[in-house]
């Protein structure tokens, strides 16, 4: 892909400030940029790497004086990014319409139009795949499971019976959907496995990344909201409820029967205990331990994770502890001066 930079603001809808003839290539960042690539400035206190940069041209949200470049002026960096990125996108061979040959698929199975089914994939009876759907390559559909159109589950997903998948999802490699919870009674000695008979449900415009597992309910629903997004290697066990357009970090882990409300954002290696609630709008911090029901709209952080000003008092203290210690000994010896000078007068 080459485009003038005239033809790319046109493309993304920007303000061209400058000269417009100049032959575009690709994209990237400020350091590494050359004079085929174009980048961009989403904060202020990259505006001095802009000027110094060799990239050919820059999309800024706003003019920027003093540039020798040309400047693509949106309204929204980011999102001029997301379709620079999309334009100069490497070329890749798409999904191939139909079934492939080495391909196992049940005779009661239900599959829609314009279907990519790939290499080695195996579909049980009663599943349902929904129009224009990709199933990559080593991947297993279980019995009456159902994926919507527009998805896509790229190599060796495996979705266990009777889970539900929207329109519009994209799972990635290796992810497992509907496994049994671990979920243990102690009885007559040994720890029984409690049957986890219910299912997971994966709402619309679901993206998740590789690597996650995401457990069955022992009765009802694991569901996932609509528009949510988790990254890599996240555990979601039975019966979890996530809201509507959450953002979930890589590695986080969270325990059984959790509710987890709408837009709620939680960092990376962040856990959860089992059975608590977390409101709308909560952000937790990466590397926190949420132990109790959080409020709406709250933002925490550390083990047990508090309230963000409340965890930063008490970590200033916690480092403030060697002094104190130093302090406190001072204090000791002189005591035991005064006591000792005390005892010499009697």
């Amino acid at each position: 892909m080459e485009l003038t930079v005239a033809e790319l603001a046109q493309r993304i809808g920007a303000e061209l400030i400058g000269e417009g003839s100049i032959r575009i290539t690709g994209i990237g960042p400020i350091a590494a940029a050359d004079g085929d690539n174009v980048t961009f400035v989403s904060d202020k206190r990259h505006l001095s790497e802009a000027k110094k940069c060799g990239a050919a041209a820059l999309i800024v949200g706003q003019r920027v004086e003093g540039l020798d470049k040309p400047q693509l002026v949106v309204k929204e960096v980011n999102a001029a990014l997301i379709e620079v990125l999309q334009i100069f996108a490497p070329p890749l061979l798409g999904p191939v319409e139909g079934i492939d040959a080495s391909a196992k698929v049940a005779e009661r199975v239900e599959i829609g139009k314009g279907v990519s089914v790939g290499a080695n994939v195996v579909i049980d009876d009663g599943a349902v795949i929904g129009d224009r759907t990709v199933i990559g390559s080593g991947c297993k559909i279980g019995e009456n499971s159902r994926i919507g159109h527009n998805s896509r589950l790229d190599c060796n997903v495996v979705v266990y019976h009777n889970c539900t998948i929207g329109d519009n999802v994209i799972i990635q490699a290796n992810c497992t959907i509907g496994s049994t919870g671990f979920g243990y009674s102690f009885i007559d000695g040994a720890h029984k496995l409690i049957p986890h008979n219910g299912t997971v449900v994966i709402e619309d415009f679901v993206e998740m990344g590789a690597n996650c597992c995401i457990d069955r309910a022992k009765f009802g629903q694991t569901r996932i909201g609509a528009g949510t997004k988790i990254d890599n290697l996240v555990h979601i066990a039975h019966n979890v409820i996530i809201g509507k357009c959450c953002l979930l970090a890589g590695q986080i882990g969270i325990s059984g029967s959790c509710k987890i409300g709408d837009g709620v954002v939680i960092g990376g290696q962040a856990g959860l205990i089992d059975n608590i609630e977390i409101g709308d709008g909560v952000m937790v911090a990466g590397g926190s331990a949420v132990m109790k029901d959080v409020e709406a709209g709250k933002r925490m952080f550390g083990t047990p994770a508090k309230e963000i000003r409340e965890a930063f008092r008490a970590i200033t203290m916690v480092y403030r502890l060697p002094k104190l210690a130093e302090q406190l000994k001072r204090l000791i010896k002189r005591v035991d001066k005064l006591e000792a000078a005390e005892d010499d007068t009697k």
